[in-house]
This record gives structure tokens, C-alpha cells and sequence, in this order.
């Protein structure tokens, strides 16, 4: 009997923080959803991205789209997370393959996260939260940086190219400003 007691109490507690984490992501921006590896590179060959480059993944997650910009495009790569779950995650994920010399992992809310050194923003957030963000991106991106988006549009962007299929959605900075 003191078995069940104490299995119901652990998941009562094990509810009650799944909760509270699935909470945080809807309040924080949005919930985590990996993208496909397929849909990462199309992301990258739409934003032109090139060797060197800053690639800012706001929403890291599993820090997959870093890991490609870095191995595949020998990218430079800032991810920025608020989940402390899927932040310990990736930066473990970068230590482990040895990628932490060209990929840096940030624990925080990308919108206290100076954007102005991005060349390339990658976002698969939400439709409220890109409304959000779009300000933010005009006023802290350079000229030439490039923003694409998994899913969800920005309404106030210069929309360069879009596939449709994928519903994947490219933007630059050029006549923003």
C-alpha cells in the first residue's frame, strides 16, 4: 500500500512539472517541434548561407539546426534557449560533438538577446511571436542579414522567396530600414 502511495505522489509531481513546462513554452514563445534535417538544409540553401557566416537559432531546442549550420557549412552558430531542459540538452549535445569552439549555446529569452552581428536568423516559433520579434529584428539587423522561418510568416518583412510545400519562408533585411 505504501508502494501506491508513493507512486501516486511521484506522479502527481511528475504532472504537475510536465504542466508547468508545457506552459512555459506557450508563454515563452512557442512549444518545441524538431525540424526535419531535410527542411534545415532547404532553410540554409534559401537564406544563401555561406562559410563563416553568424547563424542565430532563436528557440534552439536540440540544437540541431546549429549542429548543421557548424559540420555542413562550416557556419558560425549561436543558438538561444529559455526551456533550462532543452538548454542543458544542446550545450551538451555541442560539447559532446565538439563543435563548442564554433557553436555557442545561450540560456536566456532571445528578446533580451542582442541580434546586430546576425547574418542569418533562423525562427520556428509561433505566428504571435514573430509578430512580436519583427520589431526587434528591424531595429537590430544589419542591411544584408537574411531571417527565414519554419511555418509561420512575418507580416511587416520583405519576403524574398517562399516554398509553399514546406512552408518555409525567406526574408531580408535590405529594404527594411
Amino acid at each position: 500500500m505504501r508502494i501506491i502511495y508513493y507512486f501516486l505522489i511521484a506522479l502527481a509531481v511528475f504532472e504537475f512539472l510536465f504542466g508547468v513546462f508545457i506552459a512555459w513554452t506557450f508563454i515563452k514563445g512557442a512549444p518545441w517541434a524538431p525540424t526535419r534535417k531535410e527542411k534545415v538544409h532547404k532553410m540554409f540553401s534559401m537564406a544563401n548561407i555561406k562559410q563563416n557566416e553568424l547563424v542565430y537559432d532563436l528557440g534552439c531546442g536540440d540544437g540541431r539546426v546549429l549542429v548543421i549550420a557548424a559540420k555542413q557549412y562550416n557556419a558560425r552558430a549561436v543558438g538561444i534557449e529559455i526551456d533550462p531542459i532543452r538548454y542543458l540538452w544542446c550545450k551538451i549535445r555541442i560539447l559532446v560533438l565538439g563543435l563548442g569552439k564554433r557553436v555557442d549555446v545561450k540560456f536566456g529569452d532571445f528578446f533580451n538577446t542582442n541580434l546586430s552581428d546576425a547574418d542569418i536568423v533562423i525562427c520556428y516559433l509561433s505566428q504571435k511571436t514573430n509578430e512580436k520579434l519583427q520589431s526587434k529584428l528591424k531595429e537590430e539587423l544589419q542591411p544584408n542579414a537574411r531571417i527565414v522561418s519554419n511555418l509561420f510568416t512575418f507580416s511587416d518583412l520583405n519576403l524574398k522567396s517562399k516554398d509553399e510545400n514546406l512552408k518555409i519562408y525567406a526574408y531580408d533585411m535590405d529594404s527594411q530600414k
